[in-house]
């Protein structure tokens, strides 16, 4: 019996569903403190609302390896088994801490495409870069160093360093980094947590001011990242880094043989997907859960990449 057909146009809304209902889930814990539990509500909310959807889904990107993620984790099967069969990357909750301490920029985030259209990347540090659409390919490498990316994109831009503005991930290991990277006189826009919306930034720069993002984060965020470009536009590269055995051990069990390989957005995500993120806190991308007599109020980016559409939805639930 022939497969149905990913159809990206009728599971869009549905794929809405599912990040909105993670996080009216989680925004009852905004501000509580209490990391897993934000993380928890917004797992079993996702996981309810994805095995309402009529596709057999497979979690190529979800909490981690089964034995370490109760629910969503990398190779459980979601959706009614009834549909098109499907790969999914989710982050519940992009921003646990943000959640926690009422900072912005936390989401809910989910991509969707067909079977064998994300790369299955494990649970390991990759080494990233990111820049917005309108560049010609190329224009800064992952050979590259800090320096030479910044320059190369004013170059590219038509405009100072100094007017260059590069996100990162404020951790020890990018200490040199920064450091490289004030030489050159640009701003650096430093966050706590979540790399999926701080490279989301890129592909709206007018929007957010963000020019590039560099760094090393989880690899899973990675191919999310990924999957939200390949709607909005911008280029992406990323290489795998391993700290011991086991790592690359992961990499291996993933199917990854060429542990130096450079992915390029495409090489990430293969095929055309679709894309929800829901504002838990407000954020430049997307608004916060809001509270008001009665409602809950959310805010939903909806993205497909086959038609480069990008739809912005409020969804107002009674409470």
């Amino acid at each position: 019996m022939a497969q149905p057909d990913f159809n990206d146009r009728m599971l869009s809304l549905g794929l809405a569903r599912v990040s909105e209902a993670a996080a009216l889930a989680s925004a009852r814990l905004i501000g509580r403190g209490d990391e897993k539990a934000a993380d928890q509500a917004a797992v079993n909310a996702m996981r309810d609302q994805l095995n309402l959807l009529d596709i057999a889904g497979t979690v190529v990107i979800g909490e981690g390896e089964r034995d370490e993620a109760p629910m969503l984790y990398i190779g459980e099967e979601v959706g009614t088994g009834k549909g098109p069969e499907v790969d999914i990357a989710l982050d519940p909750l992009e921003g646990t801490t943000l959640t926690a301490k009422d900072m912005p920029n936390a989401l809910t985030v989910i991509a969707m495409g067909p079977r064998g259209s994300m790369l299955h990347a494990p649970d390991v540090y990759m080494d990233k870069l990111a820049i917005g659409p309108g560049y010609r390919t190329g224009v800064v490498t992952m050979d590259m160093s800090p320096a030479e990316r910044v320059n190369a994109l004013a170059a590219a831009k038509g405009c100072s360093t100094e007017d260059i503005t590069v996100c990162i991930l404020e951790r020890p290991r990018h200490e040199d980094m920064i450091a490289e990277l004030r030489s050159t006189g640009c701003a650096i826009s430093l966050i706590t947590d979540g790399d999926v919306a701080g490279i989301i930034h890129c592909a709206e720069s007018d929007k957010t001011g963000i020019d590039m993002y560099m760094g090393s984060g989880g690899a899973p965020e990675g191919v999310l990242a990924a999957a939200a470009l390949k709607c909005m536009g911008g280029q992406m590269f990323g290489r795998l880094t391993f700290r011991n055995d086991d790592e690359r051990a992961r990499a291996a069990k993933a199917g990854i043989t060429n542990l130096d390989r450079v992915y390029t957005r495409d090489d990430l995500v293969t095929k055309d997907v679709i894309f929800a993120a829901t504002g838990v806190t407000d954020g430049s991308i997307v608004a916060g859960i809001k509270r008001e007599v009665g409602y809950l109020t959310a805010e939903t980016i909806l993205m497909r990449s086959k038609t480069g559409s990008v739809r912005r939805m409020i969804y107002r639930n009674p409470v």
